[in-house]
């Protein structure tokens, strides 16, 4: 039964003690508390690491796992999913260290009989316009996917098939068996696509809880483009190594998917995204991307501190 599953949580951060701090007592706040929950952090240079390991009287067993190296969101994940994996976890839920659950968030999470071969996961609410964090995709009952802005567009019930659902995710362990872990080469913007597809790919599916609610910022100056039907976002003045990952780990992963000419058209519309809305001066850094994703170059990128 759900209640008996052991559940952990998890998520990365790096010198940002109070977010963190706010992210765990989100947790210990909950109507039903998580059993485990392990906060990765990437070489903090300031006290997030003291600042969490001095939390007393929480309803779980809180592990702040100090990072060898920063790994960035990806590799964070990747270490403390397979920790808690390790530790006996039934299901793991993914978090960032600003996406604060409601309180009802995992007891909702839990309801209805569970199916370890499906992911279910939280609805991302941005507190400052109410709609999704980002654009949820949603069974569109015709046999294909629509985009939904916020909660009151969902179909009634309390779950909805959705897909590329990533922090908010509750990932069992028949699922994370099957499809192995995340990849944490991918550092940053990425992962959040690459896993979710995996999932998918694997043949299992994914289900948006109505219930289970996280406050989390969304970008500011996001930019929506439609060519033939699909959709592509992009963040006007997002930092120049934010880009570089955005870029590289989507070339990297399109190739992979489909192959060298799909790989090509994303990279062509970054650039010519790039140029439109932020200007030409980024155009070297899109190429060094670009280069990057095509060759495989993944990890930590070298311009990046």
């Amino acid at each position: 039964m759900p209640s008996s599953l052991k559940i952990a949580a998890v998520f990365a951060t790096m010198n940002r003690a109070e977010t963190a701090k706010a992210c765990v007592l989100a947790l210990a706040r909950q109507s039903r508390p998580p059993d485990l929950v392990i906060v990765a952090d990437n070489r903090s240079t300031d006290d997030t690491a003291a600042v969490l390991e001095n939390l007393a009287d929480l309803p779980f067993t809180l592990v702040v796992r100090r990072m060898a190296e920063n790994r960035g969101n990806a590799g964070g994940v990747e270490e403390a999913m397979d920790q808690a994996f390790g530790a006996g976890a039934d299901a793991v839920w993914i978090l960032d260290d600003d996406s604060w659950p409601r309180e009802a968030a995992l007891t909702a999470m839990l309801e209805g009989r569970w199916n370890p071969n499906i992911v279910r996961h939280a609805l991302q609410v941005d507190p400052l316009s109410g709609k999704f964090t980002w654009p949820l995709q949603i069974e569109d009952g015709r046999g294909g996917w629509r985009l939904v802005w916020s909660e009151r567009e969902l179909p009634d019930g309390p779950r909805t098939r959705s897909r590329i659902s990533w922090t908010g995710a509750l990932v069992p362990r028949e699922i994370r068996e099957a499809v192995g872990p995340v990849n944490g080469e991918l550092f940053i913007r990425g992962e959040d696509e690459e896993y979710p597809s995996r999932i998918e790919r694997a043949g299992f599916s994914q289900e948006a809880v109505r219930g289970a609610v996280m406050d989390h910022p969304g970008p500011e100056n996001m930019v929506h483009w439609r060519f033939f039907g699909k959709s592509f976002f992009f963040e006007r003045g997002l930092a120049d190594w934010k880009l570089y990952y955005k870029v590289r780990n989507m070339v990297w992963l399109k190739r992979q998917q489909a192959g060298d000419l799909r790989a090509l058209a994303i990279a062509l519309t970054y650039a010519l995204a790039s140029a439109w809305i932020d200007g030409p001066r980024r155009l070297p850094l899109i190429g060094s991307a670009v280069r990057d994703g095509w060759t495989g170059r993944l990890g930590k990128w070298r311009g990046h501190g």
